[in-house]
């Protein structure tokens, strides 16, 4: 089985969040991480709301 095809600071963080050593998710079969990571999203409230809702939604600077 190949390794999941993800940064090493996506994996480092995700290692964190799952509570799992680096080394078994980088060889976690993808539906498993897949189900892990929908777990994680339904136990935690969305930190920054709904999808697209984040800083680059900026009203455009009115001239000088």
């Amino acid at each position: 089985m190949k390794p999941l095809p993800i940064s090493a600071e996506t994996a480092q963080k995700l290692a964190k969040q799952l509570n799992v050593p680096l080394e078994h998710l980088m060889h976690m079969p993808q539906h498993i991480l897949l189900q892990k990571l929908a777990e994680l999203a339904q136990n935690k409230p969305a930190e920054d709301g709904p999808a697209g809702s984040g800083d680059t939604a900026r009203p455009a600077a009115e001239p000088e």
